[in-house]
């Protein structure tokens, strides 16, 4: 995948907030996301354009993505969104509610609009589509398999639940809710089947730290590799839950380890700790010790 960061927590900031904007580099999440949609009143729309193309510069300096979210294409705002901060310091750009894969490509032809005009590489400029709408879970596996700059697909609870005009109820877990049983374990499905990242849904108790990590437990459990933060408080506690841990390094190791010496034998598999270890076991391990060696580097194995 093109130029592929990290993403694991995803922090709003509102884009008619200049005091929060300023005082980004003082948190690192694994991107930015400058909100122009929900978090902004529809009076404050051109004010947050203004506000947030006045800080991307300045934000970039701390040397993470920046995604802007757009206003979704049935609200006619995308246009000017765009043209305010489509830049080459933007990673992504994030739009909400989409669909269906013509929704893709038109999104992709205003994106690819306003690279020529800014002097932008064509295709550079990658796309997160929120799936947040009956339509857009219906079409999550036409969307997923769009090669048209997409990196990621994200769940959005709420726009969903008011699409569906079902109760939105917070609990210690987003999968409590049946409303949102199916959408949010269909998607990391269709991405995952498409080699596109799934990013879940934000958790609104910004205060609820157990609530937070039950949730991100939730989450990973069901594939998603990253989460959206609506506070720097939650950031570390996103990136802690969809991190590889110390232990599971050590036993991704081990596994690899025993695996290796068994074939070497000429064993398709062994067992460890009462454990068999076969190839879909050593090859889960070993994706969990290359994410884990991205993120923390290499660490010597005792012994």
């Amino acid at each position: 995948m093109l130029n592929q960061p990290l993403l694991r927590s995803l922090l709003f900031i509102p884009g008619n907030q200049p005091k929060m904007l300023k005082k980004a580099s003082s948190v690192r999440p694994d991107a930015f996301v400058l909100d122009l949609e929900d978090s902004v009143p529809v009076l404050e729309k051109s004010n947050a354009r203004e506000i947030v193309a006045a800080h991307i510069d300045e934000i970039s300096e701390a040397g993470i993505p920046i995604i802007p979210r757009v206003n979704s294409l049935d609200t006619g705002l995308i246009d000017d969104d765009l043209s305010y901060v489509v830049s080459s310091n933007i990673w992504g750009i994030s739009v909400g509610k989409v669909g269906s894969l013509d929704d893709v490509l038109l999104v992709d032809k205003k994106i690819t609009k306003f690279e020529k005009e800014s002097g932008i590489e064509v295709g550079k400029i990658r796309l997160l589509a929120w799936l947040e709408t009956a339509l857009g879970i219906v079409n999550a596996g036409q969307i997923c398999s769009s090669k048209v700059r997409l990196s990621a697909v994200c769940f959005g609870a709420e726009d969903y639940t008011n699409d569906m005009e079902i109760p939105r109820h917070i609990a210690s877990s987003n999968l409590d809710n049946p409303a949102l049983a199916y959408p949010r374990s269909v998607i990391p499905l269709y991405a995952k089947a498409s080699g596109v990242i799934p990013l879940d849904t934000p958790y609104f108790g910004y205060k609820d730290e157990a609530g937070l990590i039950t949730d991100c437990q939730t989450a990973k459990q069901l594939g998603y590799e990253g989460k959206f933060a609506i506070h720097p408080a939650q950031i570390d506690i996103i990136n802690q839950v969809f991190s590889p841990n110390e232990d599971e390094y050590t036993q991704a190791m081990n596994e690899i380890d025993a695996f290796q010496k068994s074939e070497a034998q000429g064993r398709g598999s062994t067992s460890l700790e009462d454990q068999v270890i076969d190839v879909p076991v050593v090859e889960r391990a070993r994706k969990l010790v290359n994410k884990y060696e991205s993120i923390f580097g290499k660490r010597e194995q005792d012994g």
